[in-house]
């Protein structure tokens, strides 16, 4: 028969799932900028550190590429603990979810903490860490955020905290936030023996983070477009019934209204952080 010396032709067009080879071979080698969408080499964003050179929009650090650029060349020491997340709630899954997040940082918890000098200068810093599980604050982060701020009092040098966080720890329920008042608490006795505590807040920096310690520094520090705020403009917005500004919950925002101190490009961090803390130590010499 003629119709089988020629197929019916098909009336579409057949369409291959993407390819993500390509994507993937890219992978680690080129960035895309999340605002100007300009592609940038990943040696040439490093040096900038990770900064894009088109447009200033700050890419987020992990907590040891954070430690890497604030503090002198190996003068870190990380401090160590047995802590060890539970599930108290036995919330589903959750345990999975944080060793999925161990092996993902090499990280045991959402914040590093030691002690280091800038410039010379000793301080005990903590670093959160957005990649595990949005930096949110569990009951073993409020751990270690209180035993950095203990290490500060005991030592006698300043301290300050890295910021980013999408707040409190669901899966720990009210053992998350109690964190909110245990670090808070122990702030108030370094800050009643007059040591110094600088808090940094990067993006996202939320929550019961920023409704607690992110903003009780003695002096309060954030990164460029870095957002800011306890619940984000989508709860916001249906309850005001109002637009909010396309700048809410900026840092730039955030500073003009009264609640940071400055805004300060990753470039200028470690040498503010260091002539803050040399003003410190003279003002504890005198």
């Amino acid at each position: 028969m003629l119709k089988d010396l020629f197929p019916k032709k098909k009336r579409y067009a057949t369409i291959s799932p993407p390819s993500t080879a390509r994507d993937k071979s890219l992978e680690g080698i080129m960035n895309k900028c999340k605002r100007c969408g300009e592609i940038l080499l990943s040696k040439e964003l490093e040096k900038h550190l990770k900064t894009c050179p088109n447009c200033g929009y700050h890419f987020t650090m992990t907590a040891q590429e954070r430690i890497a650029v604030t503090f002198d060349e190996g003068s870190f020491q990380a401090f160590t603990d047995s802590l060890v997340t539970e599930n108290p709630l036995e919330f589903p899954d959750y345990l999975e979810k944080v060793e999925k997040a161990q092996s993902l940082t090499g990280m045991e918890e959402g914040v590093l903490s030691g002690i280091g000098t800038i410039a010379g200068y000793k301080a005990v810093a903590a670093v959160m860490d957005a990649s595990f599980i949005m930096g949110s604050m569990g009951s073993v982060v409020g751990e270690r955020l209180t035993r950095a701020v203990e290490q500060a009092l005991d030592r006698r040098v300043p301290m300050i905290i890295f910021s980013v966080s999408g707040g409190a720890r669901m899966q720990e329920g009210i053992f998350s936030l109690m964190q909110m008042a245990k670090v808070s608490a122990v702030l108030a006795r370094l800050a009643a023996r007059g040591g110094l505590y600088i808090s940094v807040l990067t993006n996202p920096t939320t929550g019961g983070v920023t409704a607690s310690f992110a903003m009780q520094g003695d002096l309060n520090l954030s990164e460029p477009g870095a957002i800011i705020g306890f619940a984000g403009r989508r709860v916001i917005e249906p309850m005001i019934r109002q637009k909010l500004p396309d700048e809410f919950q900026t840092s730039e925002f955030v500073l003009e209204h009264g609640m940071l101190d400055q805004v300060v490009h990753r470039k200028d961090m470690k040498s503010l952080l260091a002539t803050v803390l040399s003003l410190h130590e003279r003002g504890g010499r005198g």
